[in-house]
């Protein structure tokens, strides 16, 4: 198994808890014999590896999936093997981990250009004069 870190010297493998439980879906017999569902737990406000800063991002980021003692809690039951399922989750944990901590792109503000304006105003002014000519037509009907 590969491990998958967001910095070589981050390992939440420590940290981790996990438990198993009986899984729906498919597995044939098995379902109702063995514990292949993992659920992986993560207490972020106590952990020892994230700093404060990358606590908060992820309490903020994640705040769907946390409740509120502070525990992260995921779960895989695809796979038919317990083993497969916890590769599973573990590798779900780091992805979500590093989409958190992921830093957000700056939006630049920025000007329309002068042909971009004169379109939107010369476009307003073709809609301007349908609408006028509807009115002269609907007062002709009438009348």
């Amino acid at each position: 198994m590969k491990k998958i870190m967001l910095n070589e010297n981050k390992s939440f493998e420590k940290e981790f808890l996990f438990k198993s439980s009986r899984s729906g879906g498919k597995g044939g017999q098995n379902v109702n014999k063995l514990e292949t569902k993992i659920e992986l737990t993560l207490d972020i406000i106590n952990s020892d590896i994230l700093t404060e800063d990358e606590k908060k991002k992820i309490l903020i980021k994640l705040q769907n999936r946390i409740d509120k003692n502070g525990i992260l809690r995921l779960t895989s039951q695809t796979e038919r093997s317990q083993f497969m399922n916890k590769v599973k989750v573990i590798k779900k944990f780091y992805s979500l981990i590093d989409k958190a901590l992921e830093e957000e792109k700056i939006r630049t503000k920025t000007k329309p250009s002068k042909s971009s304006e004169e379109k939107r105003i010369q476009s307003k002014k073709i809609t301007s004069v349908k609408k006028v000519l509807r009115k002269i037509n609907s007062k002709d009907l009438s009348d």
